[in-house]
């Protein structure tokens, strides 16, 4: 079967599936619909074939694209079109993960697996609240208990909806921590807290930056004070 033949198979099963699918998948499933074939398509073939769909779907002419996201490929919608499509799912669209949430997550992710307790000791506070809405959301699972620790505590990892949201094919595509730091810092200036009417979130604002950082103060273990 010829590359131009095997493209619109492997379009069908991409816009079809509900997760993103690799290469081999996309390969067998080819080739089980063509069972009947002698040749069998190639591993090789599939990937010529989504070198081809990719550079298909990345004119100006289509509002989506296909890429490897999520530990496979799927159609995503371009950037530029993120906003428009968001009224469709409203405020659990647009949500944002609180200051806590996030940098429990970053923990997660760089140290996993991991138990809360360990978490705890290097946020310095009580995490039970923010682990509570990592799982919530579905970007941590419970990946089983440490056996060698008193109790056999819960250890956590990220989730393929982790992967899938921050558009990462494995824990290895993550930022080296490294890189993070050679990155130009800036010296934070006295902040001014002002409470918005909102009980849920306290915004602070830097007189430098001018940016303003909203932190979820849901849970009181979870609050960061400025002294």
């Amino acid at each position: 079967m010829e590359i131009s033949q095997i493209i619109p198979h492997i379009e069908a099963l991409i816009f079809a599936s509900e997760k993103p699918l690799t290469a081999l998948e996309l390969s067998e499933y080819i080739n089980n619909a063509f069972g009947f074939m002698e040749q069998q398509i190639s591993l090789d073939q599939v990937e010529s074939a989504l070198d081809g769909i990719r550079e298909k779907y990345s004119s100006e002419f289509y509002p989506f694209e296909v890429l490897q996201s999520g530990g496979g490929w799927q159609f995503l919608t371009k950037p530029e079109y993120h906003s428009t499509i968001a009224q469709l799912n409203g405020d659990k669209f647009i949500k944002k993960l609180s200051g806590a949430a996030l940098e429990t997550l970053s923990i997660i992710a760089y140290k996993q697996p991991i138990t809360k307790g360990e978490i705890e000791s290097i946020r310095g506070v009580n995490s039970d609240y923010s682990v509570q809405k990592l799982l919530e959301k579905e970007l941590i699972i419970i990946s089983g208990r440490n056996e060698e620790l008193p109790g056999k505590p819960l250890i956590y990892a990220t989730s393929k909806n982790f992967m899938d949201y921050f558009g990462l094919n494995s824990p290895e595509d993550l930022p080296k921590i490294k890189e993070v730091l050679a990155e130009e810092m800036i010296e934070p200036t006295e902040q001014k807290r002002t409470e918005e009417n909102n009980e849920d979130f306290v915004i602070f604002k830097s007189e430098e930056t001018d940016t303003a950082i909203e932190t979820d103060i849901a849970s009181q273990e979870d609050t960061i004070t400025n002294e």
